[in-house]
């Protein structure tokens, strides 16, 4: 599928749970075709105790989306 969408590109979610909304890709995962869009589509991660991060805990951060889920925005 060639990738149409570009990292700045503003885009709008056309399916899923996030439908609607819009956002600025940060970054296009062109052999998997999804790309991370910032402020959309949060996964929590449960971190573990270390070092660099000592409280642990629970993190939400971006999970990619599929292209054909994604169109620009106007």
């Amino acid at each position: 599928m060639a990738a149409r969408i570009k990292k700045g590109d503003l885009v709008k979610v056309v399916t899923g749970d996030d439908k609607g909304k819009t956002g600025k890709v940060l970054q296009v995962l062109p052999g998997t075709d999804r790309a991370l869009v910032e402020g959309l589509n949060f996964a929590k991660k449960h971190m573990r105790k270390t070092q660099d991060n000592p409280k642990g805990g629970v993190l939400e951060k971006e999970a990619s989306i599929h292209i054909s889920n994604l169109k620009k925005a106007e």
